[in-house]
């Protein structure tokens, strides 16, 4: 009797360890599925980092399966390395910076990057930033001057150069050149080591806004519209004219006439149709939580979904979601 009722509960421990177990597997089994991605952004004073990370909290918590965080980086250069590495899946990206990363050419040479595009984003508004005290007033007061033209991994620096050319000035001949990102450079400028520093990036940028509110301190932006022009014959028709009205910042008081250039959402063409299918819609879906987290987010419209304003080669993923919505892609 004994032997037969430790038989029994030998069995039943057997089967409650066959359950233990499969459950096990069944939980390794979900974690195996759960797919992590990285979004490369910018620096954290810029805003493609706070976009990034609204972006990567909405398609973790909308995606099944899919954990995403948001990484600090150089900027739309470093971001699309790591694209090209595989070092991140999902970049934040100015659409120069890219045109060079998928012909192989500039900062790219040699390398030709299978870049695609997911979506348009908003434009990118390149600020030269300057306080008064400085002497500089035009594009060829920088002449002579210390100026930080962007990180070396940022497109700020990429956009910068091409301004600078356009100028008609040499950006090794004619200034003292740093490469700072824009909160190294507004702190630098506050401190008066260096006299101005060009920044491209969405409205407000946190940086400028910090200089612009710093007492005693009266922020000046320079004009150059008029530069697109010379900028779009050398590289192709990428920039334009635009404002940086008066008000963005704190103690601004008159229109900037800047240029601008569109900034974009990639990834690897490697990515699944499926998958930059899920990401455009959970962006279109989320849209108010993304706007919540910063303004610049309402200029993700369906309308401006046209490859006119991407030359990089689009994800089929994306244009099937694009064309169910109205975009003729």
């Amino acid at each position: 009797m004994l032997n037969r009722l430790s038989k029994g509960h030998v069995r039943k421990e057997l089967v409650a360890l066959a359950l233990v177990i499969g459950g096990v597997l069944v939980t390794g089994a979900g974690i195996a599925q759960q797919r992590a991605i990285s979004i490369a952004t910018g620096g954290t004073g810029g805003v493609y980092y706070p976009l990034g990370g609204g972006l990567a909290n909405v398609l973790s918590k909308t995606i099944p399966g899919l954990q995403a965080t948001a990484e600090v980086t150089g900027g739309s250069v470093d971001n699309l390395k790591l694209i090209n590495s595989g070092g991140s899946e999902l970049a934040f990206v100015m659409v120069d910076a890219a045109l060079d990363a998928y012909k192989g050419q500039d900062k790219f040479k040699g390398t030709e990057v299978p870049v695609r595009t997911l979506m348009v984003l908003y434009p990118n508004q390149m600020h030269v930033v300057t306080i008064e005290g400085t002497g500089i007033e035009k594009m060829a007061d920088l002449k002579g001057k210390r100026i930080s033209t962007g990180s070396g991994g940022s497109a700020t620096e990429v956009m910068a150069f091409r301004v600078i050319e356009a100028a008609g000035l040499d950006k090794d001949k004619d200034m003292k050149r740093e490469r700072l990102g824009v909160a190294e450079s507004t702190n630098a400028l506050k401190d008066r080591k260096i006299d101005a520093y060009f920044w491209v990036g969405g409205l407000p940028t946190a940086a400028v806004t910090d200089l612009a509110a710093t007492p005693g301190v009266k922020i000046k932006l320079i004009d150059h519209a008029d530069l697109a022009g010379a900028m779009n014959k050398k590289y192709g028709d990428l920039y334009a004219g635009s404002t940086i009205k008066s008000g963005t910042y704190p103690g601004q008081t008159t229109d900037n006439k800047n240029t601008v250039v569109w900034n974009i959402l990639v990834s690897n063409a490697k990515m699944t149709d499926q998958e930059a299918y899920n990401i455009v819609k959970t962006v279109f879906d989320k849209k108010a939580d993304l706007v919540a987290v910063h303004g610049e987010a309402k200029n993700f419209l369906m309308s401006n979904q046209v490859k006119s304003y991407s030359p990089i080669p689009w994800h089929p993923g994306a244009v099937k979601y694009m064309n169910e919505h109205g975009a003729k892609m």
